[in-house]
């Protein structure tokens, strides 16, 4: 059983798909690199990271944010408080929980990672929307079906083939690490 698992996780890594804004093929090294590179621009213009996720993204969200301000000597945010997410759903709609902060936190220059298992989460499809209208870097996270709209909205986006929520997951957390390791190389 073990072994199955680790197998089947290992070949959806190994095909994890990187595509940039206009739905090109980037080599999976180039495109972590290239990504490590935009992080690194933010964190020397001392420019913000926000990290959004529903449910078992938002975790990930959350404990990457932790290790980009304190491995990666980065300003990142989670928009993970439940206070201020219970306002914004009540006030605008589940569906604007994170593009509605965003227009008020989000500045020139500062970039946003987005994660979904499906990629079909609105609030997360329309933060990315809203981030790309304030000319903004955008990188998603996302599995399931490989036309999901939050794939379509990034400039870097990540996909792994796979409709299995854990699998998904563990593997965003386990790219989000990779990035956040090249990333303190460069502190």
């Amino acid at each position: 059983m073990l072994k199955e698992y680790l197998q089947e996780f290992h070949d959806i890594l190994s095909g994890t798909e990187i595509s940039d804004s206009s739905s090109a093929s980037l080599e999976q090294d180039k495109g972590i690199l290239a990504v490590v590179q935009l992080l690194d621009g933010v964190r020397k213009a001392n420019r913000s990271l926000f990290l959004i996720g529903n449910g078992g993204s938002s975790g990930i969200v959350s404990h990457a944010a932790v290790d980009f301000v304190n491995m990666c000597k980065m300003k990142a945010f989670a928009i993970t408080d439940n206070s201020l997410l219970t306002c914004m759903a009540n006030d605008y709609g589940y569906e604007n929980v994170f593009s509605q902060p965003l227009k008020s936190l989000f500045r020139q220059g500062d970039a946003l990672l987005a994660i979904s298992s499906s990629g079909k989460s609105p609030n997360i499809v329309n933060a990315a929307k809203l981030v790309k209208e304030k000319n903004g870097k955008v990188i998603t996270l996302s599995g399931f079906n490989s036309a999901n709209p939050l794939r379509q909205s990034g400039d870097f986006n990540f996909w792994l083939n796979s409709n299995n929520y854990g699998k998904v997951e563990i593997g965003h957390a386990l790219l989000v690490h990779i990035i956040t390791d090249e990333l303190c190389k460069r502190v």
